[in-house]
C-alpha cells in the first residue's frame, strides 16, 4: 500500500462521471435510521490494501462476525489506479458496497448524489471517539452532515538544516513556526549566503493559504475565496522571497523529488519529508544527517494540516444496521490502533496519539519522526477543500507562477485564480 498525501486525486473524475441522480443499492432504504438489529450480508471495499494487509482485514472480519452472530461480510479490494472510475460505475449502475473506504475528495460528489450517509443523522453517538479535525475533514461545504468515519490520517514534519541556520546566524535550535517568522529568517538566510542558500523549494499550495489563515471557500461551498487579504498578502510574502531567492529559481516547476535533492545538497534550508527522507539523509548525506532538525509544518492558525481517508455508508444500503456497525467497528480505537502499528500511518481516534507508542523516544528515526508527526496531528484540520480538484490546483499554480514572475500582481493573479476554480466548480 502506497499511502500519499492525497493517495489518488480524483475528485474531478468522480464529478464528471457520477450524474446526481444516480442511485445505489436498488431498493435499499435511503433515511438515516441505522437502529435495529445488526445482521445480514454487507460489502465491504478497501482502496488497494489487499495484498500487504490481508490477514488483518481478515482478522477484523472474524471479530465483527464473532460479535454481531448472524453477519456476513465479504471483502473486496480495488487497485488504486481507476478507483474513482470503479465508484463512479457503480453508484451510477446501483451497485455500489455497503462500506466503503474513501478520501474526502472521493466522498463530496457521492454525497451531493444522496449515496453517502450522513453519520451525524445516523450514528452521532459516535462522533466524540474521534478527533474533531478528523471528523469534520468529511463535511461537505454547503451540505449539513457528516459524511464519512474518519479512518488513517497521515502528516508530515518540516525538516531543516541546522548549519544553515547558524551560518546566518539564526538560532538552530528555534526554527519558524509561523509564517511571518519563516519570511522573516528566509530573508536573512537568503542576505546572509548572497543568494545561494533559499529557504523554501516550493510555491505555495491551497494548503499554504489555509495555513496563513485565509479563506478558501464561501460559507455556501458555492464559490472559492483564497483571492482575500490574508491570501494577498501570503503571496506578496512568497514574491519578496522569489525576488531575494530566498524562494528557489526552480520553485515554479519543482517537483517533491527536486525539492528533496536540493535540501539533500544544502541549497535549500527547509523541505517537508517523512521517516524514509530521514533514513535516505542518513545514507547519502551524513553531514546533512548530523545537522537535521525537526520541527512541525508551517502555520500562523496553530494548526497542521491533516491528510485523511474514510469509510463511508452507502446510504442506499439494504442492511443500513450492518454497515453502520462494521464501519465504526473498523475506525474505533483498537482496531486503528492495531493498524497504525503495522504502517506508518495514524489513528484518527481520540486519545489514540497518546499512546506510548506515538510518545516515547527509542533513538530511531523512525520514531523521531512518528513522534513529532502525532504531536502535529492532535489539532491538525484537512486544509485541502474537499471540492478543490486536481485541475484547480493547476490553475492556482499556473497563476502564482505569473505573481512570483511579476506578470501580474498577487491580487490579480488570485482573482483569477479564484475565477477560474469558480468556472471548474460550477461545471462539475
Amino acid at each position: 500500500m502506497r499511502i500519499s498525501r492525497r493517495a489518488v486525486a480524483a475528485a474531478a473524475v468522480l464529478a464528471t462521471v457520477l450524474p446526481l441522480s444516480a442511485c445505489g443499492g436498488g431498493s435499499g432504504d435511503s433515511s438515516s435510521d441505522a437502529s435495529g438489529k445488526v445482521e445480514g450480508k454487507i460489502t465491504f471495499q478497501t482502496w488497494n490494501l489487499q495484498a500487504n494487509f490481508k490477514d488483518y482485514f481478515n482478522g477484523v472480519i472474524a471479530d465483527f462476525e464473532k460479535k454481531y452472530p448472524g453477519t456476513d461480510v465479504k471483502w473486496v479490494d480495488r487497485p488504486a489506479e481507476g478507483y474513482a472510475d470503479k465508484i463512479s460505475a457503480d453508484a451510477a449502475g446501483g451497485t455500489l458496497p455497503d462500506v466503503v473506504n474513501v478520501s474526502p475528495d472521493l466522498v463530496a460528489p457521492l454525497a451531493k448524489a444522496g449515496l453517502a450517509l450522513d453519520l451525524d443523522k445516523a450514528a452521532a453517538k459516535y462522533r466524540k471517539e474521534y478527533l474533531p479535525g478528523a471528523w469534520q475533514s468529511h463535511q461537505i461545504p454547503g451540505m449539513e452532515g457528516t459524511y464519512a468515519f474518519p479512518w488513517y490520517l497521515n502528516t508530515g514534519p518540516l525538516f531543516y538544516n541546522k548549519s544553515l541556520f547558524k551560518d546566518a546566524g539564526l538560532d538552530p535550535e528555534k526554527p519558524p513556526t509561523t509564517y511571518d517568522e519563516l519570511f522573516d529568517e528566509g530573508l536573512s538566510l537568503a542576505t546572509k549566503s548572497k543568494g545561494k542558500v533559499a529557504t523554501l523549494a516550493n510555491v505555495p499550495t491551497i494548503e499554504d493559504f489555509g495555513r496563513y489563515g485565509g479563506q478558501l471557500m464561501n460559507k455556501e461551498g458555492t464559490g472559492f475565496a483564497f483571492n482575500d487579504a490574508k491570501g494577498v498578502e501570503l503571496l506578496t510574502r512568497y514574491k519578496e522571497l522569489y525576488d531575494a531567492k530566498a524562494l528557489d529559481p526552480q520553485a515554479l516547476t519543482a517537483t517533491p523529488e527536486s525539492s528533496g535533492h536540493k535540501f539533500l545538497t544544502g541549497s535549500v534550508a527547509m523541505n517537508p519529508g517523512s521517516a524514509l527522507d530521514l533514513e535516505n539523509f542518513k545514507k547519502q548525506a551524513p553531514s546533512l544527517y548530523k545537522n537535521i532538525g525537526i520541527t512541525d509544518q508551517i502555520s500562523s492558525t496553530g494548526k497542521a494540516n491533516m491528510y485523511v481517508m474514510g469509510v463511508m455508508v452507502n446510504a442506499q444500503t439494504k442492511q443500513k444496521p450492518a454497515a453502520v456497525a462494521f464501519a465504526h467497528y473498523v475506525t474505533d480505537a483498537t482496531r486503528q490502533m492495531d493498524f497504525a502499528k503495522q504502517v506508518a500511518i495514524f489513528p484518527s481516534t481520540a486519545g489514540s496519539l497518546d499512546d506510548p507508542y506515538f510518545t516515547e523516544e527509542d533513538g530511531t528515526d523512525v520514531t523521531r519522526v512518528r513522534i513529532a508527526a502525532a504531536k502535529s496531528l492532535k489539532t491538525a484540520v484537512n486544509y485541502t477543500p474537499v471540492l478543490f480538484s486536481d485541475q484547480m490546483k493547476t490553475e492556482l499554480r499556473n497563476q502564482v507562477a505569473k505573481a512570483l514572475q511579476g506578470k501580474q500582481s498577487p491580487k490579480e493573479a488570485l482573482d483569477n485564480a479564484v475565477k477560474a476554480c469558480d468556472r471548474l466548480l460550477q461545471q462539475s
